[in-house]
């Protein structure tokens, strides 16, 4: 697989910002995407209250950064 900083791991960071998951999806990891997609998916559903949409958004940034500093 790809090293930490590689190509593969800037589609998969640029993946996960526009849906978050995906990236790690991209590298084969499905579990961390179930679980990203839900938890960030939760959080941003329920934006109406503050601190889930806050918590949502640094879930989601942890999400983009988990993905681009994957190495095998």
């Amino acid at each position: 697989m790809a090293s930490q900083g590689s190509g593969g791991n800037v589609i998969a960071a640029l993946c996960n910002v526009f849906i978050p998951g995906l990236g790690q999806l991209i590298q084969g990891r499905l579990l961390a995407a179930i679980v990203f997609f839900v938890l960030i998916g939760v959080c941003y559903w329920s934006w109406v209250l503050v601190v889930p949409a806050i918590i949502g958004a640094c879930l989601h940034l942890w999400c983009i950064i988990d993905a681009a500093r994957f190495s095998t």
